[in-house]
């Protein structure tokens, strides 16, 4: 502004037009929540949670998750995660024509050099979240709470066998039954709305009966 005045001969110093500047209070740039809107249907996260055994093993959970509709793309459990165990399960999460354009994860040392030039050759953008910043992972973040609050925190967990058989069986529930509030109270899986006159409600029990999927049928 102060330049165009002055191509209109109006001698004004630049600290005078500064004062009758409209301050903007918008970042300069798109925000981070912003940014995993905009790219939801390009983005990926990736995280690792830790399950305990009764016999005090521990037990490592490998998460895959794509933001647009909440879908748990891959998982796989291991006691002794590594770069190249990490790499594979990469390989096995995407298609060659079904990957993402941008993976978000943390800063975590098992994701090495061989992981980022993986990474790298499959044509895939890394965002990496801030050191002790998990609200910047948050979608990832509150699946593994859930995983935590709705199944693994009511059962048993022997082996990786079974802890890969329950973790089946709850997806299963996840994907066609759950509903999230991020998803217009829908299922990743999208469900269809059944109106009074298909019948009463009959309850199915999901995950070892620790939920339920409600639906109508005849009598």
């Amino acid at each position: 502004m102060h330049g165009e005045l002055l191509k209109l001969g109006i001698d004004i110093g630049q600290s005078s037009v500064g004062q009758y500047m409209v301050r903007s209070r918008k970042a300069p740039s798109q925000t981070w929540r912003t940014f995993l809107v905009n790219h939801a249907k390009q983005l990926v996260s990736i995280d690792f949670f830790t399950v305990p055994t009764i016999r005090y093993q521990v037990l490592y959970v490998f998460l895959v998750l794509a933001h647009d509709r909440r879908r748990i793309l891959h998982f796989n459990v291991t006691a002794h995660p590594t770069a190249e165990w990490v790499g594979q399960q990469l390989r096995e999460a995407f298609p060659l024509d079904q990957l993402p354009h941008y993976l978000l994860r943390d800063c975590d040392a098992i994701f090495g050099n061989d992981f980022r030039e993986q990474v790298q050759d499959m044509g895939i953008c890394e965002v990496l979240s801030a050191p002790r910043s998990p609200w910047q992972r948050a979608y990832i973040e509150w699946v593994i709470g859930s995983i935590r609050r709705e199944c693994l925190n009511h059962v048993i967990v022997f082996q990786e066998s079974s802890l890969r058989r329950t973790l089946h069986s709850y997806f299963d529930y996840y994907h066609r039954s759950r509903t999230h509030l991020s998803l217009a109270k829908d299922s990743p899986e999208p469900r269809p709305i059944q109106p009074p006159e298909m019948g009463s409600i009959v309850a199915i029990p999901q995950v070892a009966g620790l939920h339920h999927r409600y639906e109508r049928g005849a009598a």
